[in-house]
C-alpha cells in the first residue's frame, strides 16, 4: 500500500478513513509494526512521498509505479521489496485547496 504522507498525521488519517485501522488506533498500529515492509499490510515501501520530495504532479504515478514494481516482485532496491506472494496492491492520494479537494484510490493486481 502507497498512501498520500504529505504530513506525518496524513498517513495515520489515512489508515483510519480507509476503515484498515479502527478510528483512533492508528498509531497503536504503526507501533506495533502493522504496516512495516514485514508486517500485515506494507505500506510505504518506498519510504513515502517525502523521500522523493513530494513531487505534487507527480506522486500519484510514483505511487501506482511502486505498487506495480511490487507486484512484479521487481522493487529496487532489493531490500524494499515485500516478500511473498503478493496479487494486490492500493495507492491513495489526494489534493487540491479547502473546499475543492480530490481524493483518488487505485486498487491494483496481478490475476487475471
Amino acid at each position: 500500500m502507497e498512501v498520500h504522507d504529505c504530513f506525518s498525521i496524513s498517513e495515520l488519517i489515512i489508515y483510519e478513513s480507509l476503515q484498515i485501522s479502527p478510528v483512533g488506533r492508528a498509531g497503536e498500529d504503526v507501533d506495533a509494526g502493522f504496516y512495516d515492509l514485514d508486517g500485515k499490510i506494507p505500506c510505504q515501501s518506498d519510504g513515502g512521498l517525502k523521500c522523493f520530495g513530494h513531487p505534487i504532479g507527480a506522486s500519484g504515478i510514483h505511487m501506482a509505479y511502486e505498487i506495480y514494481k511490487q507486484l512484479q516482485g521487481k522493487a529496487q532496491p532489493e531490500e524494499r521489496q515485500v516478500k511473498g506472494d503478493l496479487s494486490l496492491g492500493l495507492t491513495h492520494s489526494h489534493g487540491g485547496i479547502c473546499g475543492s479537494l480530490v481524493c483518488c484510490v487505485g486498487i491494483f493486481g496481478n490475476e487475471l
